[in-house]
């Protein structure tokens, strides 16, 4: 956990920490000020030209390494932002609208703001909505300075102004954190602040920064800052953590932004008159993103589904969709693979393997549709000691109940006399969990090294989280929950372990383990350090990756990731953990959480964390320093462009990826190229 108040004196690194060689990418501008990667790929760059001569201001694009003229006509342009097939440019006492041809549009005139502006400086966009926010700077005496929204209509309404917030001085850089407040940096104060959108109401986050101008995101967490009269940019590795000083020093660091693609940071130099990239890389938390020589390969690629077929009796296409695989732990190396729709297959460990047999089939208790695709059969664990007890766990979602959405925990034991298939008539109900709506089920359920089953159960669906369940502890929507099967309290199927952290809290559910989360999509122990690891799906803007612990609270509604959610978020706070690693929507939308790799075919992902996103197929394989507390690799395994439903480990440690198919080869596994 972060301290309680992300409030710091800027952290100057020693010898000047070296990011990276700076390159220049153009030269001879007439006072840059601010730049843009569009939407088509290329940079754009505002040229202020002349202080205070209106009409000589233009915004020039990077063409072979040349900048020329791409919109011209302007006076003072400064802030520059990019949203699908437009440029905005924040223009001395408006904000005007360029398309890809160069056209530009006055979409707020000085009109149309609720006091004419006096300096217009930076410019953010909800990339959501495509609401934009412009800071006014005020005057040489650092009065008059603003914030204001305006609509994608041209509409402009006031955030906060001195009048509201007396401490303002020089309003400049802006960011979004999260949809419902903005990051300012104050060049008057050099101070950081976030600033809630609903009231203007502002908080101290970080300070030291001289004559703060520019402020940029990178897509994992990493924030960038500059500062106009030092000359200097930094970085700050994750909200709570410490700003750092970049390598290169700048004349007069302007408005800068990061080149996501190329994993660098542009930043203009008003006095040089040059445009430079340099590495966007936080020193001391340095993460390696270079490719692993690794892709995926078909596994089983021989293997029939017994009782399975692509197309329906109706002619309609019916995909396989194995929610995971796993083993009995039993010495015997088979494998088991149940399908969402409440099949579990199981076959030996053979890469020729050529047939399953079906070891439990409870389809007709299972509700699934393609168009609420997050429920079905969704999690299976075999008891620690299945070779003695032959029990097993299945987590679903049920067809006939009195709720319609109620998800069901059950035991179910091996049949007697054949040890590839359960007694279907064994099945023993634990729990029941009602929710409101279909989607956010959750399901992972896994024994951990001290033999008592963990389950995860998503918030209860919808967006927003509309019952606050994830902060209820009196809910067991939106949590991890930790039991023992092998006794029983009074009134139930099971029992809950001493040492759960909440058991003597009156008011809340005594099997909780861990709260504050929305909709865990997999979950899996690391087998060497009995870490729980967990890909926990983001809504608006970000994915991220969490170590659950015992009691921890993961700050869903409160926070999305590292950053305030909604207008009701908060900041870093001591009671909230973060996660140790997220991703921008812009990389993919929806994460698939994984294992840490453990098996001995490929020892140069020993340690990794693997995991996917199911929107994107993007794999990774993620490395977490326990001592450095923080991630030293995030490194790309090339993917087949399938949706990744799961991962999932056979008895050697070995892991593999499942995705639906309509041919019957859902299963995938990590190879050489």
């Amino acid at each position: 956990m972060k301290s309680a108040l992300w409030l710091v004196t800027l952290l100057v690194v020693s010898s000047e920490a070296r990011a990276g060689e700076p390159s220049v990418l153009a030269s001879g501008l007439k006072n840059p000020e601010s730049v843009a990667v569009g939407g088509d790929g290329r940079i754009y760059i505002t040229s202020i030209g002349e202080f205070d001569k209106d009409g000589d201001g233009a915004v020039l694009v990077l063409d072979k390494g040349k900048a020329v003229t791409f919109a011209t006509g302007l006076d003072d342009p400064k802030g520059i932002v990019a949203f699908q097939k437009w440029l905005f440019v924040a223009d001395k006492n408006r904000v005007v609208k360029i398309d890809l041809m160069g056209k530009v549009d006055v979409l707020a005139a000085p009109s149309a703001f609720p006091t004419t502006p006096i300096n217009l400086n930076d410019i953010a966009v909800d990339i959501e909505i495509g609401t934009l926010y412009v800071s006014d700077s005020g005057n040489k005496e650092n009065k008059g300075g603003a914030i204001f929204r305006i609509h994608p209509k041209g509409k402009v309404s006031l955030i906060t102004d001195q009048k509201r917030w007396p401490d303002l001085q020089r309003p400049n850089g802006l960011a979004l954190d999260g949809q419902g407040h903005l990051l300012l940096l104050d060049s008057g104060s050099g101070k950081l602040h976030r600033v809630r959108i609903s009231t203007g109401k502002a908080e101290l986050v970080a300070e030291g920064f001289g004559h703060g101008d520019g402020i940029a995101w990178d897509m994992y967490g990493r924030l960038f800052l500059s500062d106009w009269k030092s000359g200097r940019v930094f970085g700050i590795a994750r909200p709570g953590e410490k700003p750092a000083a970049l390598a290169a020093k700048f004349e007069s660091a302007a408005d800068l932004c990061v080149d996501h693609a190329r994993s660098r940071l542009l930043v203009p130099d008003m006095k040089a008159g040059m445009l430079t990239a340099i590495p966007a890389v936080v020193p001391g938390f340095e993460v390696d993103e270079t490719p692993l020589p690794l892709h995926t390969e078909v596994a089983f690629p021989k293997l029939q589904w017994t009782g399975w077929k692509g197309e329906t009796d109706a002619g309609k296409l019916n995909p396989l969709r194995p929610i995971l695989l796993t083993h009995a732990g039993d010495g015997t190396n088979r494998v088991f693979v149940p399908t969402q729709h409440g099949v579990i297959h199981v076959f030996p460990n053979d890469q020729d393997a050529a047939k399953s047999k079906v070891f439990l089939d409870i389809e007709k208790l299972v509700t699934y549709r393609d168009d609420q695709n997050e429920e079905g059969f969704l999690g299976l664990a075999f008891h620690p000691k299945y070779k003695a007890t032959g029990e097993f766990f299945v987590f679903y979602t049920i067809k006939k109940a009195p709720k319609k959405h109620t998800n069901i925990l059950s035991r179910f034991r091996v049949s007697r006399d054949d040890p590839d298939r359960a007694d279907p008539a064994s099945e023993e109900i634990l729990m029941r969990i009602e929710r409101p709506f279909w989607n956010h089920d959750g399901g992972t359920i896994c024994f951990g090294p001290d033999g008592f089953l963990y389950v995860t159960l998503g918030d209860g669906g919808a967006a927003n989280d509309p019952f606050n369940n994830g902060q209820n502890l009196k809910s067991l929507l939106g949590k991890v929950l930790r039991i023992d099967v092998d006794r029983k309290d009074p009134g139930l199927n099971y029992a809950i372990p001493k040492d759960n952290p909440f058991i003597q809290d009156k008011g809340a559910r005594p099997e909780t383990w861990a709260y504050g989360l929305r909709n865990i999509w997999r979950m899996a122990f690391d087998k060497k350090t009995g870490k729980l690891w967990a890909g926990e799906v983001g809504q608006n803007l970000y994915e991220e990756i969490n170590i659950i612990e015992r009691g921890g609270n993961y700050g869903w509604k409160l926070r999305e990731s590292y950053h305030p959610f909604s207008d009701g978020g908060v900041g870093v706070r001591e009671d909230l953990i973060d996660p140790i690693w997220e991703y921008h929507h812009d990389v993919g939308k929806s994460i698939t959480g994984g294992c840490v790799y453990r098996g001995k075919r490929l020892p140069e992902l020993d340690g990794a964390y693997l995991y996917a996103d199911y929107v994107t197929a993007k794999i990774w394989a993620l490395w977490y320093d326990e001592g450095k507390k923080r991630v030293v690799a995030n490194r790309t395994i090339a993917d087949r462009r399938l949706p990744i439903l799961s991962f999932g480990e056979d008895e050697t440690g070995d892991v593999y990826l499942m995705t639906y198919s309509i041919w019957g080869q859902g299963i995938f596994r990590f190879a050489r190229k």
